[in-house]
């Protein structure tokens, strides 16, 4: 599985913004945006010249790091929300909210997005009572998404559940007993991701 294994503190400060990609650490004074709140590097202090295709670009970087996903899977994203008939940036991120690892997050599963994502890789939740160790698999609802019996992972998901101070509406926690069930696909106000979708259409249209 690719995926991104430099400095996440990194991505955030590129980004002026919490990302949320370190969990319980992203929460406390030892967050690098509340450190260093100016981009990383040897000129991170300095001016930057605004232009339309930065703006649109750093949107774009932003939508990635949050889900963690690299280009050419998000680019496919985005040519399969361009294809449905819906409004291609509320599609987008409809996809991407939908992930299973996203969906794991969400209900409060994990951590991190990064967290849930191994924790899906080792073959530590199901859907609909079949493991599913891909943490892209898209959720439908009425899917119910619930820890494997004995998962060693345990106590580890019930520490994350402390962290969740609420649950996305489209999405039903049991956090007892370790369940989830998807209630309906999301619309673009149940979403609060930090995303301008439109600025990311405008950019791949060009």
């Amino acid at each position: 599985m690719a995926r991104s294994i430099g400095p996440k503190c990194k991505l955030c400060r590129r980004e002026g913004m919490k990302l949320f990609l370190k969990g319980e650490r992203c929460l406390t004074e030892k967050c690098a945006v509340e450190r260093r709140s100016y981009p990383p590097g040897e000129h991170g202090r300095g001016r930057i010249k605004q232009s339309e295709y930065l703006l649109q670009l750093r949107e774009k970087q932003k939508a990635r790091r949050y889900y963690g996903i690299l280009e050419k899977q998000f680019r496919n994203y985005y040519e399969k929300a361009a294809k449905r008939s819906g409004i291609t940036g509320e599609e987008l991120l409809r996809m991407l909210e939908t992930r299973l690892d996203n969906v794991v997050y969400r209900l409060g599963f994990a951590a991190s997005r990064a967290q849930a994502r191994q924790i899906i890789r080792h073959g530590h939740f199901q859907v609909n009572g079949r493991r599913v160790n891909i943490p892209s698999f898209q959720v439908r609802p009425n899917d119910v998404v619930s820890l494997r019996a004995g998962s060693p992972v345990e106590p580890v998901i019930r520490d994350a559940t402390d962290l969740t101070a609420s649950v996305s509406p489209w999405l039903q926690a049991d956090h007892d007993n370790l369940t989830g069930k998807v209630l309906r696909l999301p619309e673009r106000s149940d979403i609060d991701a930090p995303v301008q979708e439109q600025l990311i259409v405008e950019l791949y249209s060009k």
